[in-house]
Formats: structure tokens, C-alpha cells, sequence
């Protein structure tokens, strides 16, 4: 049976999470004393698993904005049914080997012809692999209304980091400014650049041009509206809202 709901978070908390203690279970929370668990980064489906996994539990997390506006999905198998499968699969194994001990098995013999193989004039087989290049992105990640740096009050610790490399970088909360060794394809005519802050996540799509590279070198300003940072909540307690049936 297919259960759909959606997220709620009563009550957002205003703690820290880059400042928990990640462990095995989450991030620990010392103002609870709780573990949180980052459901921020997780697909629609790996979310629907974990709800189904511990829907029974208290549970602390970080999610998205977007995400409380999303309907999610599991399938609940019933314990009946599941024990009708088994003793249903039981008999049909016990019938099966019942019915392999009463036969007699028979010898058979086959004889495979051998086939004679020809070559018929050159097989040519070439594979381009695509080119990278590793290129030192320069310039300062501005807010567009303003083309000032984003409000380092508002929006603290913001770092960025391309083409979902591990490295990341500080944004220089004065000035914007920032310089980032990525590796992209020489065929490339965008990057992707991630931005994460304490409570915001942004993933877009920036253009640029091969020619634009000067000695291994991008000057390239970052320029993005402030409602594109998708806010981050870490929730007291996660509510689950069935929907339909």
C-alpha cells in the first residue's frame, strides 16, 4: 500500500548546525542533547525511505524550504501479506523438490559443430576522451539587486565550491571576493557552482567562455539574487502529514 505525506516543522530552531558534533547517526545537538539529521541533501526518494525506516521515532532534522512544499511517497507492505508470500513460496519449494527426487534423471549427450570464423577486412575502433583543464576561477559573488556582497549578518559564512568538487573555499565576507582551482572540460560552456552558508544552499548553473581563460586564469563574478539562496531549518520535531489513502 502506497503512503504519501508531507513535512512539517512546528518549530524551527535557531541552533547552530555547522557548529554540532557530526556522528555516525547525525549531527549532535548539545542544547537537546538530540542527534539531527540532515535531510537537506536528500532526494525525494531517499527521504520517503528514511520516514518509512522511522516514522515511529522522535525525530530532529534539517530540511530545505522547498522541501516542506513537496508530497513524498513509500510503499507499506503488510505483514500478512508478507507471510502469505512466504508460506506460499515454502510449498511451491517443498513441491519442487518432491517432484526433482521422484524423477530419474537422464543422460544426455550434445554435440556442438564447430564453427569456422572468417575476418573480413579491419575493425577500427577509436574513443575520444573528453579534455579537462584545470583553471583558477577569480571574482566576487554579489547579490544582484544591489551588486554589493551579500550581508554577512544575514547570510554568514557563505563558501562555494564547482562542479560538486569536495574542495570549498570562504567567500570573503567584506568584499565577495573569492579564487577557486576547478577542473572543467575544455568542451565546457558552463560550471556549476554550489553555495552553502550556515542556513542557505544554492546550486546553479554559471556560463563562461574557453576564451575567456587567460593564462589558466577566469575572472568571472558570481552575481545572484538573494531569493535564490534556498533557506535551511533544523527542526525541534519533524511532523509527518499523511495525505489520501
Amino acid at each position: 500500500m502506497k503512503k504519501k505525506f508531507t513535512l512539517e516543522i512546528a518549530s524551527p530552531c535557531s541552533e547552530n548546525f555547522d557548529a554540532m558534533i557530526p556522528n555516525s547517526g547525525g549531527s549532535f545537538c548539545s542544547s537537546c542533547a538530540k542527534n539531527v539529521i540532515d535531510l537537506s541533501r536528500k532526494t525525494n526518494s531517499e527521504v520517503a525511505k528514511f520516514i518509512a525506516e522511522t516514522k515511529d521515532q522522535n525525530i530532529c532534522a534539517r530540511l530545505k524550504v522547498t522541501q516542506l512544499q513537496e508530497e513524498f511517497q513509500y510503499t507499506e507492505t503488510s505483514r500478512i501479506n508478507n507471510f502469505k508470500y512466504a508460506a506460499v513460496a515454502a510449498s511451491v519449494l517443498i513441491t519442487s523438490n518432491m517432484a526433482a527426487q521422484e524423477k530419474t534423471p537422464v543422460k544426455t549427450e550434445t554435440v556442438c559443430t564447430k564453427l569456422n570464423t572468417y575476418k573480413l577486412g579491419k575493425v577500427v575502433h577509436s574513443q575520444v576522451t573528453p579534455k579537462e583543464m584545470l583553471i583558477n576561477i577569480k571574482g566576487k559573488l554579489l547579490e544582484a539587486k544591489t551588486s554589493k556582497p551579500f550581508n554577512k549578518e544575514v547570510y554568514p559564512n557563505l563558501e562555494l565550491t564547482i562542479n560538486g568538487a569536495e574542495k570549498t573555499v570562504k567567500i570573503n565576507p567584506q568584499t565577495g571576493e573569492f579564487s577557486i582551482v576547478a577542473s572543467v572540460l575544455e568542451s565546457s560552456k558552463s560550471f556549476i557552482v554550489t553555495i552553502t552558508g550556515n542556513d542557505y544552499y544554492l546550486s546553479k548553473e554559471i556560463p563562461f567562455t574557453k576564451r575567456a581563460v587567460k593564462g589558466a586564469i577566469l575572472q568571472q563574478n558570481i552575481v545572484i539574487a538573494a531569493e535564490e539562496l534556498t533557506k535551511i531549518y533544523i527542526a525541534g520535531g519533524l511532523g509527518i502529514n499523511y495525505t489520501g489513502k
